[in-house]
């Protein structure tokens, strides 16, 4: 097996797009288990976020998984497959492994440094493990992902300012309010943004605050953490008419604030952070509302962090690339040494049985004292010289020595046919 990442972003496409191809909280058990049922996909791991859409895969070979892939995100998302290709970049093996640790240390965020990609990404390996579509590569990839995150945010500065996409967003809100200290503001949702956006909301000083969301309890559980208001969703519209600013991030596939709705509230800041989008389309031009998007936050990428910072985040990430690699080259020779293991057996098996057909009047004590002789003899023979290749094996350039023991031996052992080169296929990420 091979690892395949195929993904969409803030940078392959816009809001629009993202939209589409955004795979709901409920979907994502669906969508695994069509991807593993697929005949070059073996496991599958679905990250689905407000920026982007990725698919973590371990494959049988590249083209055949690429497009086993790519088939599926056509299918769920509407959009036919020559028209995602211009929206979706491509990783495979050693780049699949850089690029999930990248994305797992904060690097390829909007907002780079911002943590809350851990806690997604450890939700989606959550889901896979659940669905049982990760299997022992990808639950070694998830696994040392989540650890390298762990390290970027505990051995670097790059998360010091606290950096999120609301953060981000206020940060956009404040040139068009001025100072957010004491602003009137309301959340719409009260899930795992919401949620986010609730506490960096209090931080910054904004108050008073309301929170509505569909489900009244838990609205309620949120406004209690943090001193807020829970307002029934059945009063939205009275609620927007009185606050400076919004942050609507739900769950809804049509938009929460139409074009009317707003237009009674103005004058309005409106943070919308929800893919698929809460504000309607048509909102654009409506006078005294400004709307702040993903794509405008894409657009301006405020506050990166200190370049000494992303240095030394990225140091981590090479070196823990390279110890992913290790590990996967000393797996990869596991296979090649069983079968060396499994034909010296068979050897000692068929030389027994030619020994014991011409002597007939060996007890079976003696046929199994010989038995256990020679097996013990070709097991101390093979340890050192299989114990080695396994630390070879695990340097760079040490899959060649699984490739020289089955030709030596002639050994039989399935493997992944490796991609010379990984096409483009369209965005860049």
């Amino acid at each position: 097996m091979n690892l395949l990442s195929v993904g969409a972003s803030y940078r392959t496409a816009d809001v629009a797009t993202l939209e589409r191809i955004v795979i709901a909280d409920d979907a994502v058990p669906g969508v695994l288990e069509k991807l593993v049922a697929q005949p070059f996909v073996g496991e599958a791991v679905v990250l689905s976020t407000c920026n982007r859409v990725e698919i973590y895969a371990a494959v049988n070979t590249f083209h055949g998984g690429l497009g086993d892939v790519c088939n599926v995100l056509s299918e769920v998302s509407g959009i036919p497959a020559t028209e995602l290709a211009g929206h979706l970049y491509v990783h495979y093996d050693e780049a699949a492994v850089l690029h999930s640790f990248k994305v797992s240390s904060g690097l390829d965020s909007m907002v780079v440094g911002e943590s809350q990609i851990l806690g997604q990404l450890r939700d989606a390996y959550h889901a896979a493990t659940e669905a049982d579509t990760a299997g022992r590569l990808l639950h070694e990839l998830m696994q040392q992902a989540l650890r390298v995150g762990k390290r970027a945010h505990s051995e670097t500065g790059i998360d010091r300012a606290g950096q999120s996409v609301v953060t981000a967003a206020l940060d956009v809100a404040e040139a068009e309010l001025g100072d957010l200290t004491g602003r009137r503001a309301l959340v719409i949702g009260a899930g795992a943004m919401g949620a986010l956006s609730v506490a960096t909301l209090t931080r910054a000083g904004v108050g008073p605050l309301r929170i509505t969301n569909r489900s009244a309890a838990r609205a309620e559980r949120l406004a209690e953490a943090y001193g807020a208001v829970a307002v029934p969703y059945d009063e939205l519209d009275a609620a927007l008419r009185e606050a400076d600013l919004v942050v609507s991030a739900t769950a809804s596939t049509e938009p929460v604030l139409t074009r009317a709705r707003l237009e009674a509230a103005a004058p309005l800041v409106v943070l919308d952070l929800a893919v698929p989008r809460d504000v309607a389309a048509d909102v654009i031009d409506v006078p005294g509302v400004t709307v702040i998007d993903i794509d405008s936050l894409a657009a301006t990428r405020r506050s990166l962090p200190a370049a000494a910072e992303t240095a030394a985040v990225e140091q981590i990430v090479s070196s823990e690339v390279e110890h992913f690699l290790g590990w996967l080259r000393g797996a990869d020779i596991a296979p090649t040494v069983a079968a060396l293991r499994t034909r010296a057996e068979d050897v000692v098996s068929a030389e027994l049985r030619k020994l014991y057909s011409r002597r007939s009047e060996f007890t079976e004590e003696q046929r199994a004292d010989v038995s256990r002789t020679l097996h013990r003899v070709v097991q101390q023979l093979l340890h050192s010289p299989t114990v080695r290749v396994r630390q070879l094996a695990a340097e760079p350039g040490g899959d060649q020595y699984a490739a020289l023991l089955r030709e030596l031996f002639d050994l039989d052992v399935p493997h992944a046919t490796p991609a010379n080169a990984v096409p483009e296929i369209g965005g860049q990420a």
